[in-house]
């Protein structure tokens, strides 16, 4: 039965087959080339990829990245929609579903926000609920570094508190545009704000995420 990380890997693969290896992303300073580089890299060299989160292996990380950058284009997107190799984590289907699903939609929408004219992709229920339970997971790690008060809430009530404090900024939208604030894309999700101005703005301009 497919999964909906098997489902967002390809539909990532098309977004950055269709946009082409040069096209921008909201990844800052990385083309679609380059995302498509990290992917692979992600997959298939942890010991590359590790760099994203240990600081010292950064710049190891960037040159295996580059490395595969360099690759023909066409390869780089057959190795994301072939996916990890038997031996790598990812290749659990548990693993690929925790660790993909979030990560296929940003950087899908990476790229579709990136363009001119954008819409938000529309999304079936099923699918906001599994974002809304990844926000209800990792909420507190993605806001862990918001300066104000941060509660996120879904049309329908449902709320996650993202960081304790004050003053409070409550950011109402769908679980998909949520999810996309959380992440940091602040200035390309369309939702809505309770608190003061300058709580706001500080809640815009925060680093958030779970790098």
């Amino acid at each position: 039965m497919s999964t909906h990380a098997k489902r967002e890997r390809l539909l990532l693969a098309d977004l950055l087959e269709n946009a082409g290896p040069e096209a921008p992303t909201l990844c800052e300073g990385w083309t679609t080339r380059d995302l498509a580089a990290h992917l692979v890299v992600r997959e298939r060299r942890a010991d590359a990829a590790s760099g994203a989160i240990i600081k010292p292996l950064a710049a190891r990380g960037e040159r295996v990245r580059d490395e595969f950058a360099a690759k023909p284009y066409d390869e780089l997107l057959q190795l994301i929609r072939t996916g990890p190799p038997r031996m790598s984590p990812f290749s659990f289907k548990q693993i690929d579903e925790a660790a993909n699903v979030v990560e296929f939609y940003v950087h899908g929408e990476d790229i579709r926000r990136a363009q001119p004219d954008w819409e938000p992709r529309s999304l079936d229920p099923v699918f906001s609920d599994a974002l809304w339970k990844r926000l209800e997971t990792a909420g507190r790690i993605m806001g862990r570094r918001s300066p104000v008060g941060l509660v996120l809430r879904r049309p329908n009530g449902q709320t996650v508190v993202a960081h304790k404090g004050t003053p409070v900024v409550t950011v109402t939208g769908d679980p998909g545009e949520l999810l996309m604030f959380a992440s940091g894309r602040q200035e390309t999700a369309r939702v809505g704000f309770e608190g003061d101005e300058d709580a706001v703005a500080r809640a815009m301009s925060a680093k958030l995420g779970l790098g």
